[in-house]
């Protein structure tokens, strides 16, 4: 690594498959089960899936009538958002003993900036392996973890050793490690821009590496420079205690087709409402509205 880039210690903590997860510790029965969070309605969606369900192919985002086909032994449970927030708090607490820089990504992951902690440990990899401990000795639950030099790095490395294992991409491992990586293995980096890549013959981090900025940048726009420098181990962005939301939605599915307007309407003004209500608790304020229906 270059001595001018920051050497900061970022943990990036994953909660492996963290809805369903509690919901097989809160019901033992359903240990070693493939279930579904969600996605019992006729058009449900799941939320998330056990790994027992994953090995079949089901996959969070997907319809229930899917999953049900590909895995007819699968079983649906509801969402208990409730349940959920409140073991991510504990999860949480567990986090601001060792710092208060913790960056919420969502209920099931975060990352933690170490550098400079409160129990005065300067592995990050260490400490990492603890809180994994600690979530599983006083939870029940299995996190994984990718330890390195910052987030971006930090959150890629936290899926190489899923589920419940951790790997840690040191210093002077950061740009073989990403010359190496699959350009699909690049966090931000989703299916429609890496087929893109493919077409322009990039494939790995090494040959998004000879690209030229302006090449990047002609063919990606703003997002060419973010691929430019993360390929070569920049990635400034810090950890941020208070995270806000960017964007705050509300939906609903109907397990049959509405075809009366005035009942879309009232359900319409219902969905507003849960949207107006979230906003104020987030202290935002709406620029564009985005209104889907399918």
């Amino acid at each position: 690594m270059s001595d001018s880039l920051p050497i900061r210690k970022i943990i990036h903590v994953d909660m492996d498959a963290f809805y369903a997860s509690v919901e097989q510790l809160d019901n033992p029965e359903l240990k070693g089960k493939p279930i579904a969070v969600g996605g019992g309605e006729k058009r449900g969606v799941v939320s998330a899936a056990s790994y027992e369900a994953r090995k079949f192919g089901v996959k969070s985002a997907m319809s229930g009538y899917l999953a049900k086909q590909l895995c007819p032994e699968i079983i649906f449970v509801k969402t208990r958002f409730d349940r959920y927030r409140e073991i991510s708090r504990k999860i949480r607490q567990i986090f601001y003993e060792y710092t208060e820089l913790v960056e919420p990504l969502s209920l099931d992951e975060a990352y933690l900036d170490v550098t400079e902690n409160k129990k005065g440990n300067p592995s990050a990899t260490l400490i990492a392996r603890e809180i994994r401990e600690r979530i599983f000795n006083e939870l029940g639950l299995a996190a994984s973890a990718g330890i390195s030099i910052n987030k971006f790095i930090a959150k890629v490395a936290s899926d190489i050793n899923k589920p419940n294992g951790q790997k840690t991409i040191g210093p002077e491992e950061v740009l073989q490690f990403l010359e190496e990586l699959d350009i699909r293995k690049f966090y931000g980096i989703g299916k429609v821009t890496a087929e893109k890549m493919y077409k322009l013959g990039i494939f790995t981090g090494l040959d998004l590496k000879g690209k030229s900025q302006e090449f990047l940048e002609t063919h990606f726009g703003k997002s060419g420079l973010h691929y430019y420098q993360v390929v070569r181990g920049i990635h400034k962005s810090p950890v941020k205690p208070h995270r806000n939301p960017k964007s705050v939605g509300a939906e609903r599915t109907f397990s049959e087709n509405l075809s009366s307007e005035i009942f879309m309407a009232e359900r319409l003004e219902q969905i507003a409402g849960e949207l107006g209500k979230r906003l104020l608790k987030n202290n935002l304020a709406g620029k564009t509205i985005t209104l889907k229906i399918k």
